[in-house]
């Protein structure tokens, strides 16, 4: 599904969220799109729980001492199995349209970023060789910009 029409489904969807659909409209879908075109495909695969929940991974760096909670999102089905490297049957993989994910990123504030494994050589849990790295914060600041900007009243001109 083509990147405009998931944004139509999130605008019309808006009020099952509690988001306004002008505000989806005119602040979140602007900023869904510029991260979405930066991306390869327009569905991506993302491994979850029976109940529904997105799997988390965290990672680490030793040398930053740094730590991150990533949710992985694959190119196809075969890769987030690769990535999974067992076959686990309360565990699947669910596609999900590119502006859907990213929208459902804003909320899950246990999450830094999700990494985007668009190269399938390679895959598994213990080494991607390869990804586009979406940090939460820098969506949600994108957004709460174009929301400012949003409600900022035009100055008088009479």
């Amino acid at each position: 599904m083509e990147i405009e029409r998931q944004l139509e489904i999130l605008i019309n969807d808006g009020a099952k969220y509690g988001v306004a659909p002008t505000v989806i409209e005119n602040a979140i879908a602007p900023a869904l799109k510029l991260f979405a075109n930066q991306l390869k495909y327009l569905e991506y695969y993302v491994v979850q729980n029976l109940q529904g929940d997105w799997i988390l991974t965290t990672i680490s760096n030793p040398k930053l001492r740094q730590e991150k909670k990533v949710i992985y999102a694959f190119a196809s089905v075969q890769d987030a199995a690769r990535f999974q490297g067992k076959v686990d049957p309360d565990i699947l993989a669910v596609a999900i349209p590119v502006t859907h994910l990213l929208f459902r990123l804003i909320s899950l504030q246990e999450v830094d970023s999700v990494i985007f494994a668009d190269n399938s050589s390679n895959i598994t849990s213990s080494n991607i060789t390869s990804g586009i790295e979406i940090q939460r914060d820098r969506l949600s600041n994108l957004i709460k910009q174009q929301i400012r900007q949003l409600n900022q009243t035009p100055p008088n001109i009479a």
